[in-house]
């Protein structure tokens, strides 16, 4: 029987991440949450990725606070985060302590799903993360990191989708970072999942390249369940494709998403202004809504691709932007054909452009391929190129166990390392997760602006705000 296809929009957390680098405050948000509460729904994806840095670092926001009003603002819709597994939603592997206690309190703050992936889909880096999801009674929703490669076949896939199921997956989600995943392959993955598993198989997608609503139009026909969009605003390019788009494309048909066209127009109003303003600002670029089909030849994503030009930039040879593009496919080879997704498309990036600067392959390498040709992030899909590991990391033994496993608990010690800023369970995580950022955050967020009542050279009393946090 034919089932009406379900959405979660993405307006909230990724939309504004892939556009204007997480900017957008929870000023902006709140105004629209009574309408984006009322449009249907079946989630909000609204936090976690670099939203919690983000929320610390540049907006002086608590992401804890920013988390608990969104929920109370829409009682009715459940709300979604995006968890780099035993990574949380840092750089580095955290010890299983702090992994639970994050999810624990990511569900009490108001967290319905989490969606939990690997950057090299090696499952053991997310068995704590997907245990403590079922434990404090989260939809657990386990994502594929989608690439291609010689290892990364359809079977690759299926065989990864069941596994997260028999871990405790209550959805799969296809998770194509990069826009890799063209209509035809995503029609055929679809299908094969379908018959694969039992649960739901939920797609994310980006429209980078232009492919994205083909990709999935595609899923739908083959089946999918729920899909990923953006509210018009900031859809598209770097972003997800539209929501209204689908919507209007599925009406009348068995498939129909029977969500409000009415409502979201009233939400995109609101997000246009919000949009313009980033604009304004210089945040948002309009470059990002850009077809970039480079992404389809260097199977690069695009916020690597800016990254590159960056550092390219910096160390003022721009002109080797080709020579590093050319040289990323071979030190993703090198490296046993990792996904390209935080952290690893950085680490990948960093090193071919060390590669191609440097005049000798690996002549230099960066404390991070060190660590990830050492096992330090999990198993490598493919077969390493040996003598590049051993110019790495020397006699030095690979890691063969979960890493996780050689971490001991640290929770305490993140505890007592935040001595008095640490005012609830929660600013211990954001500790945990970023010291220097959330020292400086909690800093000014305990120590509110300091007003004081002064005289002006007319003796009129004037207010002077002394707020460093500003600054």
């Amino acid at each position: 029987m034919a089932n009406k296809l379900l959405i979660t929009d993405t307006i909230l957390r990724d939309a504004h991440q892939s556009q204007a680098a997480t900017r957008m405050r929870l000023e902006d948000m709140l105004p629209a949450c009574k309408i984006l509460d009322q449009i249907g729904y079946w989630s909000l994806e609204c936090w976690g990725g670099a939203t919690f840095d983000s929320c610390m670092r540049f907006l002086n926001e608590d992401p804890w606070e920013r988390l608990r009003r969104l929920k109370q603002a829409m009682p009715n819709t459940k709300l979604q985060m995006l968890f780099r597994g035993q990574n949380i939603l840092g750089y580095k592997h955290y010890a299983d302590d702090v992994v639970e206690e994050f999810v624990r309190l990511s569900i009490k703050n108001g967290i319905s799903v989490i969606r939990i992936f690997d950057a090299l889909n090696d499952t053991r880096n997310l068995k704590t993360a997907i245990e403590s999801t079922k434990k404090y009674k989260g939809i657990c929703e386990a994502a594929i990191s989608y690439t291609i490669s010689p290892v990364h076949d359809e079977q690759y896939f299926v065989d990864l989708a069941i596994r997260l199921c028999e871990m405790g997956a209550d959805t799969i989600c296809i998770k194509d970072m990069a826009n890799l995943l063209l209509p035809s392959a995503a029609y055929s993955l679809v299908k094969k999942l379908k018959a694969a598993v039992n649960v739901p198989i939920h797609l994310h997608t980006h429209n980078t390249t232009g492919t994205g609503d083909m990709t999935n139009l595609m899923a739908v026909n083959a089946g999918v369940d729920i899909v990923d969009c953006a509210l018009s605003p900031l859809a598209n390019g770097t972003s997800q494709p539209a929501t209204e788009a689908l919507v209007a494309a599925l009406r009348g048909t068995s498939r129909d998403t029977e969500l409000n066209l009415e409502k979201m127009s009233e939400a995109a109003a609101h997000f246009r202004k919000v949009a313009q303003k980033l604009q304004d600002e210089g945040i948002l670029d309009p470059k990002v809504l850009r077809v970039d089909t480079n992404t389809l030849l260097y199977q690069v994503p695009g916020g690597m691709l800016s990254n590159l030009i960056s550092q390219l930039k910096q160390a003022k040879a721009e002109d080797k932007y080709y020579d590093v593009l050319k040289e990323i496919p071979r030190v993703r080879e090198d490296f046993g054909y990792p996904p390209l997704v935080t952290p690893t498309s950085q680490i990948v990036g960093s090193q071919a452009v060390l590669n191609v600067l440097s005049g000798e392959r690996y002549k230099m390498v960066t404390k991070e391929s060190k660590g990830l040709l050492k096992g330090e992030y999990g198993a490598l899909p493919g077969k390493v190129n040996e003598e590049v590991r051993r110019k790495a990391i020397g006699q030095d033994e690979v890691i063969e166990c979960r890493p996780a496993d050689l971490l001991e608990p640290e929770l305490d010690k993140y505890r007592t390392e935040g001595g008095n800023l640490i005012k609830s369970e929660e600013d211990v995580l954001s500790y945990a997760l970023f010291p220097q950022v959330a020292s400086k955050f909690l800093e000014s967020r305990n120590n509110p602006t300091k007003k004081e009542e002064k005289t002006d050279e007319n003796g009129v009393r004037v207010l002077y705000v002394d707020d460093a946090s500003q600054s």
